[in-house]
């Protein structure tokens, strides 16, 4: 999480734009012998997409990362379509923030409109050559506890438009979970998963979840950039739009950190000594030609000229473009006056009421005055082209010549000059001596500086501290011992001997000191405990799921058929080790049809004979 420091303790944003995936060829061994599983880590930050696939060739790790956003414009260019970008296309996020959509809410997929157009991005620069299908099984990771309808969901984008042969739906935690289980580890553990959207306490019971004790706060890394913008937009008012998040995010990851002790934390952040030495300075981009103006009088008079000139080339081009929209107007007046010279009368009647005129007396004045104003151009260019160049120097250059009847162009030229005096003002004599450099009242590059103190603190306790920002939900500590007290004690130091720490949002430094300091606090005296970071926080899903794949890829266990689906619906289940607990929609049982016949029968029965004896 460090990054380079810039020279007096400073930190420059990198503002690096995202790169496009490229176009990938898939290797002839994820076909032969059989297909090989595709791996989806289906984040609500990131989708991760690779091949599980013994092959040496074939690397072990994901091919594609992007994030999970899609962006679609409204098709303003040119008159032309929808364009849509997915992932790491977008190039840069900012100028298209208002546009971006995510297909989850909170990290449950839910559109699955722009789902699909990940998966399409994803399946197509991965290089699946399959013709209007995917012919591999896909494994893809979900949250704990996915509702059954998104599941249904997303069995039926993967069955129906992407005709999948099977799939394994996993909890992204349990497999971190597996995949860094070591020679020793205890079967059972405390798994604590903070990501982009959510944080879970997932308790695991000889390896398998116990679901109905799982919990989740709903902070995490987002609620947490969108927490630093305001702080620092409030304390830097005046760099609203250049506190993007963006670089917010980029602060978070690589400047904040988890305080052991909170309190104890901020009180040492008291002293101006800790302050100078733990601040962070973040300087933002910004231009040196705002310090000043250090011109000469040379140079201004250079300036002054260039000026002239662009003006001048730029009535030019006005009197150009009018005297050809003229000419054009005036070779079509001259047109119909023929048709009336050659005796076309009719012709010559209809071209008069196109025109919007009444006689041939208001054709000819209108050729006139149209022949003069063209003449007038015609001079007024000659006399640009063969002008002395102005004086700007000692005297107020003088404007072009103006049409002595006040004719609209000239007008113009005069409106363009005006804008322009305050450039063409007389210089005084005391001006010719030598300009001193005007020096700025302050460092231009210390008020486009951000200072990062106490945010960088702050902004992570929120997750232990979520009425920080105004939730009212517990942290993550009284979660944790929430969790715990619905065991016995045996199966509370069972639990706790395995605390697992997984997802991005635990990467913060101090995360794992942290927790072992709550649970010191929150167990018995003398009691012990062990807590464990994920060797790779955020790749560790997809590998485990790779790791499951590969296990199971010639096994029925916990893979999802086509025959599956359609005889036991898409928000059907196939339980594993890594897997979510299958609750069935349980739907209350309806009555036997004959039965109903029979009392439909019955209530029918007597009416004929009613109204035949109403009859």
């Amino acid at each position: 999480m460090a990054t380079a420091v810039a020279a007096g303790g400073v930190f420059a944003f990198r503002d690096t734009r995202w790169e496009p995936d490229p176009q990938l060829e898939a290797s002839p061994a994820v076909r032969v012998p059989q297909p090989a599983p595709l791996v989806l880590d289906n984040g609500s930050f990131q989708l991760r997409l690779g091949w599980a696939c013994p092959d040496p060739e074939v690397l072990a790790e994901p091919l594609l990362c992007f994030r999970s956003l899609v962006a679609r414009s409204r098709g303003a260019r040119g008159g032309a379509g929808v364009e849509t970008q997915v992932g790491n296309d977008l190039g840069s996020p900012e100028p298209l923030r208002w546009l971006l959509r995510s297909p989850f809410d909170r990290n449950v997929p839910v559109q699955m409109e722009l789902q699909e157009l990940l998966f399409d991005h994803g399946f197509q620069r991965l290089g699946v050559s399959s013709q209007g299908c995917v012919d591999h099984p896909v494994v893809v990771t979900e949250a704990v506890c996915t509702p059954l309808y998104s599941r249904q969901m997303m069995s039926e984008l993967l069955f129906e438009c992407y005709q999948v042969p099977k799939v394994s739906y996993g909890v992204d935690s349990l497999y971190s979970f597996y995949h860094n289980k070591r020679q020793g580890w205890p079967c059972s553990g405390l798994i604590v998963s903070s990501g982009y959207q959510c944080t879970h306490i997932l308790p695991v019971l000889d390896g398998r979840l116990d679901a109905k004790n799982c919990r989740r706060i709903n902070l995490g890394g987002c609620q947490a950039a969108m927490y630093l913008q305001r702080l620092l937009q409030l304390k830097y008012p005046g760099h609203l739009a250049a506190i993007s998040l963006g670089r917010v995010e980029e602060i978070l990851h690589e400047h904040s950190y988890v305080a052991e002790d909170y309190r104890e934390e901020m009180a040492k952040w008291r002293s101006p000594e800790y302050y100078e030495e733990n601040v962070h300075k973040m300087q933002l981009p910004f231009s040196s030609k705002l310090l000043g103006s250090t011109l000469t009088s040379e140079e201004k008079q250079e300036r002054r000229q260039q000026q002239l000139r662009r003006l001048q080339e730029l009535n030019a081009r006005r009197r150009e473009e009018k005297l050809q929209l003229d000419q054009e107007r005036l070779d079509r007046l001259l047109y119909v006056q023929e048709l009336l010279e050659d005796g076309q009368m009719e012709q010559f009647h209809k071209a008069l009421v196109e025109l919007n005129m009444d006689s041939a007396e208001e054709l000819q004045s209108y050729i006139h005055k149209l022949s003069m104003a063209i003449e007038q151009t015609k001079h007024r260019i000659l006399q640009a082209e063969v002008s002395v160049e102005v004086d700007v120097v000692d005297s107020k250059p003088e404007t072009p010549d103006l049409d002595p009847l006040g004719s609209e162009q000239s007008m113009d030229d005069v409106e363009s000059m005006n804008e322009f005096e305050p450039l063409f003002a007389e210089e005084q004599p005391e001006a010719e001596k030598p300009v001193t450099t005007v020096q700025p009242v302050f460092n231009l590059a210390e008020y486009h500086q951000l200072f990062i103190g106490t945010e960088r603190i702050r902004v992570p306790e929120i997750i232990f501290q979520p009425s920080l920002i105004g939730e009212e939900q517990a942290g993550l500590a009284e979660t944790m011992q929430f969790v715990l007290d619905r065991y016995p004690k045996e199966q509370q130091q069972k639990l706790v001997q395995n605390v697992f720490l997984t997802g991005g949002n635990v990467m913060y430094p101090g995360m794992k000191a942290r927790i072992q300091k709550e649970l010191l606090e929150m167990r018995p005296f003398q009691s012990s405990f062990q807590v464990h970071l994920a060797s790779n926080p955020v790749l560790d899903t997809w590998y485990g799921a790779r790791d499951w794949a590969l296990e199971y890829m010639n096994r029925e266990e916990g893979w999802i058929t086509r025959k599956d689906y359609e005889e036991k619906g898409g928000e059907y289940l196939k339980e594993h080790s890594a897997s979510n607990i299958y609750v069935p929609i349980r739907l209350p049982k309806q009555a036997p049809r004959t039965a109903e016949a029979s009392a439909s029968s019955k209530v029918l029965g007597p009416a004929p004979n009613n109204a035949s004896e109403q009859t």
